[in-house]
């Protein structure tokens, strides 16, 4: 995305905010961040059109956090709000805000499923700031009374577009009834129009709009590579692709086929773990946690994990299932090539799925020129990296306790173990 040339402190936001942000290596406002910050500061209504990838996580986020500052929150009542559709853009959001939280004395919690509601209602009771909630455990706390929204002032619905594919809207906007009606509010979507303007009509005065544009999939810096498979083939193809050397992610369309194909790499030896909506909250913590810091570098994936999604150095997305759309397309290919960094997506299709591939590579603004492709053809290694996987099973070591109470290891293959059951009477073997 485009940087201005304005500083973060020509945008109004506090020496101490823009120390915090030096610290993290982040000198330069995005175009989004310039154009929105100075009237979020005056408190105005800000209305985003923005993709992810585009900055604007700080874009609303600086802003609240200063004008939330110099002043605490009541016990179960916090003064900020940020909804997002998934757990993993709430954390991220968690994430990048922490630090300028800090800096300014601003608390800040990220309240999603799969983690205790008990640890979460003694959090609030103590006192946060901004709450970075989906709505589904936001609802659960308040009917549990463990917060109220009355003391909100400021209220802020990021990938609204997503709230609405996933059908959040209703619950949103309960949520937002629940919020005072003189408290400034800012939305940030990739489209603005059906639900999203439905939203935007009934909760926003007068807002100012800013938007930024994404950059073209056929940027320059994002290649595009079609292969023509067997269904036969497709998946050795895909298992030679993750065998790669680089950080890659992979896309299927069920949790059922990534819980499958990640359980294959693991079996031929290729350090792979997978992250959908079934997954604790605790395992995709750490999950996206071992994908970022490198020490896996395969991530299998459904869509849930295509938008919000920021991992620095991802070099190539593969779907092995296409996507449904033009749109998912897109945001499955955002993952690589940000911020001017170079990718390589890549799409396996069997024959009865080209038609569908061309249509919605042409509403992307992709021209599909496919390549015919074999688990041995010399293109693959050539324009992917794709080797042939090690070939030793990759082993997890569980501690576990013997008899006299002293911890050991045991290493286990990544697949269920049938546990061993006594015989029974009747059958053959009983002693």
């Amino acid at each position: 995305m485009p940087r201005s040339e304005t500083s973060f402190a020509d945008l109004g936001l506090r020496p101490v905010l823009v120390h915090a942000l030096r610290r993290i290596g982040i000198d330069v406002p995005f175009d989004i961040q310039t154009a929105a910050i100075p009237d979020a500061l005056a408190g105005q209504d800000i209305l985003g059109r923005a993709p992810t990838g585009s900055g604007k996580t700080l874009a609303f986020g600086l802003p609240m956090l200063q004008r939330l500052s110099g002043a605490s929150s009541r016990p179960k009542c916090p003064r900020g709000l940020v909804l997002v559709p998934t757990r993993e853009l709430a954390l991220q959001i968690e994430r990048a805000l922490e630090e300028p939280a800090l800096a300014l004395g601003v608390r800040v919690m990220g309240i999603v499923g799969g983690v205790p509601m008990k640890r979460q209602s003694e959090r609030l009771m103590r006192g946060v700031d901004v709450v970075v909630a989906t709505p589904g455990r936001l609802e659960d706390l308040l009917q549990h009374a463990a917060l109220s929204l009355a003391d909100i002032d400021i209220t802020v619905v990021d990938e609204a577009d997503r709230m609405a594919d996933l059908g959040f809207m209703p619950q949103v906007r309960k949520l937002v009834d629940r919020t005072p009606k003189d408290g400034q509010r800012m939305l940030f979507s990739a489209t603005l129009d059906g639900d999203v303007d439905d939203l935007v009509q009934r909760y926003f005065d007068s807002p100012a709009i800013h938007s930024a544009e994404p950059p073209p999939l056929a940027q320059a810096t994002m290649k595009h590579l079609f292969f023509r498979v067997a269904d036969t083939d497709k998946n050795s193809i895909a298992l030679r692709i993750a065998a790669r050397t680089g950080r890659t992610m992979i896309f299927l369309r069920t949790k059922h086929a990534v819980d499958r194909f990640t359980a294959a790499l693991r079996e031929v030896g290729v350090p792979a773990l997978a992250l959908h909506g079934d997954k604790s909250q605790a395992n995709r913590t750490r999950t996206l946690a071992e994908f970022a810091d490198g020490s896996v570098p395969v991530l299998v994936a459904t869509d849930v994990a295509a938008r919000g999604l920021h991992v620095d150095g991802i070099t190539l997305v593969v779907h092995v299932d296409p996507p449904a759309d033009a749109k998912d397309y897109t945001h499955r290919a955002g993952r690589t090539a940000r911020a001017g960094k170079i990718g390589t997506v890549v799409t396996l299709v069997t024959d009865r799925q080209q038609s569908h591939v061309e249509t919605l590579a042409a509403e992307a603004g992709i021209v599909a020129e496919f390549t015919d492709m074999t688990p041995s053809s010399p293109a693959l290694s050539e324009s992917t990296g794709a080797q042939a996987p090690p070939g030793s099973p990759i082993v997890e070591v569980t501690p576990t306790s013997d008899q006299s109470g002293r911890t050991r290891e045991v290493g286990r293959r990544n697949r269920p173990v049938p546990r061993r059951t006594r015989d029974k009477p009747g059958r053959s073997g009983r002693r």
